[in-house]
């Protein structure tokens, strides 16, 4: 009978020493003599009394005598013996375990037999480990507390993860909520299933469908679940809380937003979960909201379109000029004309595009430097100012964009247009420059301007280099008289 205790003994020793996680068995008896103590004293509300003051969590730490670890507790504290890692328990346990180890004092006072938590270690190296800690008291000695069984499986990469993904999701509502855009989080479930419908009865010329049933795009309007929306939305709509901006929607999508939601739905049709457009919208007073509309079904969404972002851009103020995300990208502040940028993308544009010819029209202010230099740069904006609403005024009726590319030089682009159209424009330019140095004759606009036409099988920029030399020589025969 001796010899199976034993052997039992010995079963369990190994056991214990063979576990594949960390694992202690401690000695909490002194920590059932100091609650013995707290209780004849009056204490009653353990939490709180701990809370008042942690050196009483930490005292209580102390009082724990660790009788045993095994190899798995060494390995993960990086400790070479039991009496090594006993011996810089100060260091594994810091100020971060005090909160934790005050939850599992308020269990063991409560008398429960068992008590988790997740807590903060170090190694002996000073690693930071998180930690889920499981304690179990041993049967027989729930009144002494004398063997406590405790497990710290390392949690760390997990709770890492978890940081990440709440750090990200964090970030994402941040983005979402303090967007200066208007977001909207929609549902277009309903929307996808009418459309599978119409493909699996054998519609497959859809604009021609919505020509004869325009009641379909109401429906789809009808079948979008709105499903959140950011305090940008509540200020471009002017409401004051998100249920009152629900309520009225019928308000906001009003009149023209039908012929632009048919449009939307003929680019899903034709695959394009991620679009924009221009839109009309309004705000709960009335007044118009000219917005950029971009749409997009969110990436693990294309299934089912559950989860779409649509993203509205207010270009009200700018509309009332140009193109408002033309302005801000796009466009010269100074002269409201297209920038270098612009018109480095056009050029390109125009080179592969098969239309022809392509004209354009050079132009460098002559003297801006001197008035710059005699006048100040103020008076030279002036001027530049001047130059742009001219060339704004000559291609105003037409298709052609004005582009400023350099600090006293501009270009007009002008696709599929013969050198005839290329004469008239130059004629508006000089008409409405004469004009304008009539109005301002203390300081009148001098420009040298040429202007090339492509030729059979030219580049766009060996035409380019033609009109910029007339320009060119132009300007020298301003600066020899």
């Amino acid at each position: 009978m001796l010899k199976d205790i034993n052997s039992m003994q010995n079963l369990d020793a190994s056991i214990f020493d063979l576990a594949p996680i960390p694992m202690w068995l401690e000695d909490y008896s002194q920590i059932k003599i100091q609650f013995d103590l707290w209780r004849s004293q009056g204490v009653v509300d353990l939490k709180a009394f701990l809370s008042e003051d942690l050196e009483r969590v930490r005292s209580c730490a102390h009082k724990i005598k660790v009788i045993k670890i095994n190899q798995k507790t060494l390995d993960l504290f990086e400790a070479s013996s039991q009496q090594e890692l006993c011996s810089q328990l100060h260091q594994i346990f810091q100020q971060d375990m005090l909160h934790s180890h005050l939850y599992e004092l308020v269990d063991l006072w409560d008398g429960k037999t068992q008590f988790s938590s997740q807590a903060v270690n170090y190694t002996l190296s000073g690693k930071r480990l998180d930690i889920q800690l499981h304690g179990q008291i041993l049967p027989g000695y729930e009144n002494c507390l004398s063997r406590v069984l405790l497990t710290t499986e390392d949690v760390t990469n997990y709770q890492n993860a978890l940081r990440l993904e709440e750090k990200n999701r964090r970030l994402a509502e941040s983005r979402f909520n303090y967007s200066p855009t208007s977001l909207w989080v929609e549902d277009f479930t309903r929307v996808k299933m009418r459309l599978d419908q119409l493909r699996d009865i054998g519609i497959d010329d859809f604009r021609t469908f919505l020509d004869v049933h325009p009641e379909f795009v109401n429906q789809c309007v009808e079948d979008i679940l709105i499903l959140d929306v950011n305090q940008a939305t509540l200020d471009l709509f002017q409401a004051p809380d998100k249920a009152t901006l629900l309520k009225n929607t019928h308000k906001i999508f009003a009149k023209e937003m039908a012929s632009t939601f048919r449009e939307q739905l003929i680019e899903l049709w034709k695959g394009n979960i991620h679009h924009q457009r221009e839109a009309i919208n309004y705000a709960l007073d009335g007044s118009i909201r000219n917005v950029l509309l971009q749409f997009t079904v969110f990436p693990g969404y294309e299934h089912n379109w559950s989860v779409v972002q649509v993203a509205l851009t207010d270009i009200t103020a700018r509309k009332k000029a140009e193109n408002y995300l033309e302005y801000l990208g796009k466009h010269d502040v100074l002269t409201k004309l297209h920038n270098r940028s612009f018109y480095t993308e056009e050029i390109n544009r125009l080179e592969r595009s098969i239309v022809r010819p392509v004209s354009c029209i050079f132009l460098d202010m002559n003297g801006l430097k001197d008035v710059n230099d005699h006048l100040g740069h103020d008076a030279g904006d002036d001027l530049l100012r001047r130059v742009g609403h001219i060339l704004t005024q000559a291609i105003q009726q037409t298709s052609y964009t004005a582009s400023r590319i350099g600090g006293d030089e501009f270009v007009i682009l002008m696709p599929g247009t013969e050198e005839t159209a290329v004469m008239q424009i130059l004629q508006t330019i000089y008409e409405l420059l004469n004009i304008d140095n009539q109005f301002y004759s203390s300081q009148p606009i001098s420009i040298a301007i040429g202007y090339a036409t492509t030729q059979h099988n030219e580049s766009i920029e060996d035409m380019l280099k033609r009109a910029d030399q007339d320009m060119y020589k132009k300007k020298r025969d301003y600066h020899i008289q």
